[in-house]
């Protein structure tokens, strides 16, 4: 008997654990399925974007995903860099409540499976999503609060809103809507806009309630707006127009058709003629329209006006010295451009830095990429080759990648990929008027966590493969405001004059040569970044800054005053649920500015903590959200 218990008593307790995870539907069966999801979904997007840990058993502490009940309850990945169109698979995580996926890059259709989901909430705004809503959508009618605002959503506004009778929240502004607002019966909505689209017609009696910025950007009429009638008089004026003044419109119709043709002809003989020359004109100067552009804004600077005979005497140097006069590419890319089409190319100044100016330059074919043009770059060319071939191996999804560059005696150029958002500091500092967009924690920790992992990817070549010149000029952003930081292996290049007083704001205390920045030095400068980021203000000697305030001295002061919240930026003290976080981030950023470099913690250590905290207000948001939209239900 007692060889038998040992046999039966362990497929006894089996059995018994088989019949009890029978009574708990899902159990752990649903994370196996919804991590499958989520891992396929990684890597359907690229993989590159969602830093997950996939040798985890379970997907619950991955960030944006949270659990109940044994499944995926929340998946939010707001402003993750994420691109491309949006796969099936997201309707494979059956108990999928809420679904966040604002502020990416998303193009295409909404995915189809999604119907399948009970969602309360669905945030797709601020991406690329194209073409009329998904019928399916309709159906849903657990939703509570929808957003697809700022994307590309077309066609007309479907009256079938009406079915989803628990909507407290619609969002649909900023698109390509056209037609009328149908008549919506929607008893417990209470945030509606749909401002900045192509809508005509009568505001619906129904939401003649809801403020005026939810149709403005329209051809609405109707209260909250200007009454109809007088848009309905002004149609009749147009209708009984004379026919001498329909005469007179066709006849000026015909004359400016002439115009615009004689100009068009005009300019075609004119280009007909610089073809013929180009080949003559491509060795006058290192940049065309390069120069051209910058000789606007450099024009005190001697040394970098170019006349016809200096362009000359460029050309006679580059022979003498045998210079190559052709482009050198990293990587595998096809080479779709060569000098000769970057010479060509229409320039347009993007600012000037630290060791040079950049401009936007506008390839023929349509592309666009960036050029620098470097001043006083002093290096002998087998250094500066080798700068370039050591800087042109860098490879990292928060790096803005070096992709060609050209040397002669005289011509510098470095070519990158284009950012079309431009740097941090103009997003933080350009725009102080009525039109400014606010930048909100969400934005500003994820770009203060992709800037981290650039940085912290330079300090990972090497004990000598510091950054050299950390500023907000100096991290970009993509159209999903993901950074990337930029001019990273350059400090050494130049004279030890040419580096402007300007990034003192910047600089630890212990840096006396610009051309010898320590890792550690890197970190003091990120953390000026921080303050520059919670604060809003530049620092020291910055461009923009008139104050003259010495930024790690002034939060100092405050702080230890106990007005910490005086610290803040006033666009960031409307998120109080984030308080935490930012006193957090806040913290780290003192951490990093530390008089003595040993007592500053690591680019790695830095990245570590802001993940935390990102994950940390990420949950803080979801937590308010419940309780804003489901506390009277839940008895919260």
């Amino acid at each position: 008997m007692k060889v038998a218990d040992g046999v039966w008593r362990p497929l006894f307790s089996t059995l018994v654990l088989v019949f009890c995870l029978s009574f708990f539907p899902g159990g752990s069966s649903d994370l196996v399925s919804d991590k499958l999801t989520l891992v396929n979904l990684q890597r359907d997007l690229g993989g590159r974007a969602l830093r997950w840990n996939l040798s985890l058993d379970s997907p619950c502490s991955w960030l944006g995903v949270t659990c109940r009940s044994g499944g995926v309850t929340e998946l939010r990945l707001p402003g993750a860099g994420i691109s491309g169109e949006l796969p099936l698979g997201i309707g494979n995580l059956t108990k999928l409540e809420k679904l966040s996926l604002r502020f990416n890059a998303l193009s295409g259709s909404v995915p189809s499976d999604i119907a399948k989901l009970a969602l309360s909430e669905l945030h797709l705004e601020g991406n690329f999503f194209s073409g009329p809503l998904p019928e399916f959508l309709f159906d849903m009618k657990s939703l509570v609060r929808i957003n697809l605002g700022e994307n590309h959503f077309s066609g007309e506004i479907s009256p079938r809103f009406s079915n989803l009778t628990k909507l407290v929240v619609l969002y649909l502004e900023n698109n390509r809507f056209t037609g009328s607002i149908p008549e919506l019966d929607l008893p417990t909505l209470e945030q509606f806009n749909v401002s900045f689209n192509q809508l005509n017609g009568s505001i619906p009696e129904k939401l003649s309630g809801l403020p005026a910025n939810s149709f403005e950007g329209n051809s609405l009429c109707g209260k909250p707006l200007k009454p109809c009638n007088g848009a309905e008089i002004v149609d009749k004026k147009k209708k009984k127009l004379s026919g001498g003044a329909v005469a007179g419109i066709v006849i000026g119709c015909v004359v400016l058709l002439l115009f615009i043709l004689a100009i068009l002809l005009f300019f075609f003989r004119i280009k007909s003629r610089g073809e013929k020359g180009s080949k003559e004109m491509t060795a006058k100067s290192t940049e065309h329209g390069i120069h051209n552009a910058k000789s606007r804004i450099d024009n005190d600077n001697s040394s970098a006006d170019y006349s016809s005979s200096s362009a000359a005497a460029a050309k006679a140097n580059a022979k003498k010295s045998g210079g190559n006069r052709s482009l050198v590419f990293f990587g595998n890319a096809v080479r779709v451009f060569d000098l000769e089409d970057l010479l060509r190319a229409s320039a347009e100044v993007l600012g000037k830095g630290t060791f040079g100016t950049a401009y936007k330059a506008s390839l023929e074919m349509g592309a666009a990429v960036a050029v620098k043009r470097l001043k006083e770059a002093t290096v002998p060319e087998k250094e500066f080759r080798e700068k370039m071939e050591e800087v042109g191996r860098l490879n990292h999804e928060n790096l803005v990648l070096l992709r060609a560059y050209y040397f002669s005696r005289d011509e510098k150029l470095l070519v990158y990929d284009y950012m079309p958002m431009g740097s941090l500091s103009a997003l933080l500092h350009g725009n102080s008027g009525a039109g400014r967009t606010p930048l909100n924690w969400e934005t500003r920790s994820g770009i203060a966590l992709g800037a981290a992992y650039g940085i912290e990817y330079l300090h990972s070549q090497g004990p000598f493969s510091s950054h050299g010149n950390i500023k907000s000029s100096n991290i970009l952003l993509t159209r999903s405001y993901e950074a990337r930081v930029s001019d990273f292996g350059l400090a050494h290049l130049a004279s030890s004059n040419s580096t402007p007083h300007r990034i003192d704001g910047y600089r630890a205390p212990e840096v006396t040569d610009p051309h010898k920045v320590s890792l550690k030095a890197d970190v003091y400068s990120f953390g000026v970044l921080l303050l520059e980021l919670l604060t809003g203000k530049p620092p020291t000697h910055s461009q923009l800054n008139e104050e003259g305030v010495d930024l790690p001295k002034w939060v100092q002061s405050v702080v230890r005053e106990e007005w910490t919240a005086e610290v803040f930026d006033l666009e960031l003290l409307r998120y109080q649920n984030v308080e935490e976080e930012m006193v957090e981030l806040l913290q780290l950023a003192l951490e990093c500015t530390m008089q003595y470099p040993d007592k500053r913690p690591s680019m790695a250590e830095v990245t570590k903590r802001i993940e935390e905290l990102c994950r940390s207000s990420s949950h803080r948001e979801d937590n308010v959200m419940n309780e804003s939209y489901f506390g009277t239900e839940e008895g919260i």
